[in-house]
């Protein structure tokens, strides 16, 4: 936690850039109002998709009739933590597993909150930039993925009303586009901002690529 304090030094200091940046670039242009209007049912078919990768269980129908689908995959988290603890090592494969599945996870979300009207990638980064570098071996506190959730609470609890928020400012701007094709600006950087910090908080608390405790903040 003591990194934020180096984040501001004295008047005039530069501020140290965080190691997980995300941005998504603002649609200067008209937006699809009708795939607006019925984005969630548009949405179906990707959320499905991200939840069969996403290492989630799916059920349909009741009784003797259901049917359960179980997926295998998700966010990688014990493992790399077991890693870091015994060996004091992140194997790359799992690094970039992890990465590419938070970058389409946050497609998929930027998608939902109409922050674009292009449907999602699976590959492909579009206008949604994510990036951390990966760990150099040994760079990574041994003992601190035991209890980078516990030091996190005070996020959830600052996320949880953010996120509260944040549905209010995508109905708003739901309405806006609906009648006027643009993303009010104001909204737009408020949402790009709660998705910020929303990764940060992921890659420092449950994929563990940094020991840089994420600032309290919705900018860079």
């Amino acid at each position: 936690m003591s990194g934020d304090a180096s984040e501001t030094g004295s008047a005039g200091s530069t501020r140290r850039p965080h190691p997980v940046r995300f941005d998504v670039e603002y649609p200067d242009r008209e937006l699809n109002r009708v795939g607006t209007a019925f984005r969630l049912i548009l949405a179906v078919p990707i959320l499905v998709l991200l939840s069969s990768v996403g290492g989630r269980t799916m059920q349909f129908g009741e009784g003797s009739a259901e049917v359960v689908l179980s997926s295998a995959g998700g966010m990688l988290f014990v493992p790399p933590l077991l890693m870091l603890l015994f060996r004091r090592k992140y194997p790359y494969w799992w690094f970039e597993w992890n990465r590419e599945l938070l970058r389409f996870t946050n497609r998929v979300i930027v998608y939902v909150a109409l922050l674009d009207d292009r449907y999602p990638s699976t590959d492909e980064h579009q206008a949604v930039h994510l990036d951390f570098d990966a760990p150099e071996e040994r760079t990574l506190n041994r003992w601190l993925p035991l209890v980078k959730w516990l030091l996190a609470v005070p996020h959830y609890v600052v996320l949880f009303f953010l996120d509260i928020a944040a549905v209010v400012a995508v109905v708003a701007a739901w309405f806006a586009i609906v009648f006027t094709g643009r993303h009010p600006r104001v909204l737009f950087d408020f949402l790009v901002g709660v998705g910020r910090w929303h990764n940060r908080v992921i890659s420092y608390a449950w994929i563990l690529v940094t020991d840089r405790y994420p600032p309290f903040r919705l900018a860079p």
